[in-house]
């Protein structure tokens, strides 16, 4: 991890973003050519940390998210290698143009930290509610897609973006998210899928603040109702985990999807596309932001309502559990 030196307290102590900001501070030491560049968001974005210690290296480029991408792109051509940092809204939207074609159309190797995102920024507005970038984004050729559980999870994906080469979009939110790991200490790997419980009666399969409340639900599901939840924490999504996906379809047969996001064209979608191409069925139900604008309010109220928490998970699961569908009894022969 580079010398990484966080210790259990920092994850109670740090935002995610924070976490961000700190750990681009480590890699800043040992790797000159890293640059940090924002748009009047240093402080937001935790990107100011970088600031702070590299003055020299970390320019901000005022409100004009769409320069700052250009800008990058042509640091990227130079050889250097930007961090770019704003919110999630102003990535994948305002400055989408230059995202395209100045940095994912030549494969720059440009890494794109898009904090408040999701339902994060809740009382912000739903101007500011980013439920359309995972679809958004993954669409993008040579971009990859990271949308990291927690503190410790974006700590890894950091590291690893710095270390592949090409653009790529990690995702976080607002503020403090729910511990899912102790320290950065885990097997992850870039388009690898971790499985977090074991079960076959059911897998669900989640992203960014979606993968605590999965956990949570399959506690409550085993205790309370017997059912046996795998949890999968799909913390990329492009590219996708097919072999993950596939090995849930096989062995459980009943899949749901989470995720802060709408359930149009985001890791439903993506997880749905994988199922869809093997040809095999399954019972699948996606969870997430309906195809509407979100309303305003607390970001673990917001959840509630669209029934992406604990308790929208666990009464989903068991929806879907009592799901009738066809078997395909040569599925195996077909593998």
């Amino acid at each position: 991890m580079g010398g990484l030196t966080y210790t259990m307290l920092d994850t109670t102590n740090l935002s995610t973003a924070e976490m961000y900001g700190n750990v681009l501070c480590e890699l800043g030491k040992e790797h000159p050519e890293i640059v940090g560049l924002s748009a009047d968001l240093a402080k937001s974005t935790k990107i100011g940390l970088f600031a702070e210690k590299f003055p020299n290296r970390f320019f901000n480029t005022g409100i004009a998210e769409q320069n700052m991408f250009g800008i990058a792109s042509g640091m990227a051509k130079c050889g250097l290698v930007p961090f770019v940092s704003t919110f999630a809204i102003f990535t994948s939207m305002r400055a989408l143009d230059q995202v395209h074609t100045d940095i994912c159309y030549q494969n720059l190797n440009v890494k794109m930290i898009a904090t408040h995102a999701g339902l994060s920024f809740g009382q912000a507005g739903t101007t500011h509610h980013c439920t359309e970038d995972i679809a958004i984004m993954r669409s993008m050729a040579n971009l990859k897609v990271i949308v990291p559980a927690d503190g410790m999870e974006t700590a890894n994906a950091v590291v690893q973006a710095y270390e592949t080469e090409g653009p790529v979009y990690i995702r976080i939110n607002r503020g403090f998210d729910q511990k899912v790991y102790e320290n950065t200490d885990y097997d992850f790997r870039i388009g690898k899928a971790h499985q977090l419980t074991d079960g076959n009666d059911l897998t669900i399969i989640a992203c960014g603040s979606c993968v605590y409340q999965a956990i949570e639900a399959a506690k409550i599901l085993s205790s309370v109702d017997g059912i046996k939840a795998r949890v999968l924490n799909m913390h990329t999504i492009k590219p996708i985990d097919r072999e993950a996906v596939l090995k849930a379809v096989y062995e459980t047969r009943r899949i749901i999807t989470v995720e802060d996001h709408n359930v149009m064209g985001g890791l439903g979608s993506a997880v749905a596309e994988v199922i869809i191409e093997s040809g095999k069925g399954c019972a699948f139900r996606k969870l997430g932001i309906p195809d509407t604008f979100s309303i305003i309010g607390l970001h673990e109220d917001l959840m509630a309502y669209y029934e992406i928490d604990t308790n929208g998970i666990v009464e989903n699961v068991r929806k879907l559990i009592g799901l009738e569908f066809e078997e395909d009894e040569d599925w195996e022969d077909e593998v």
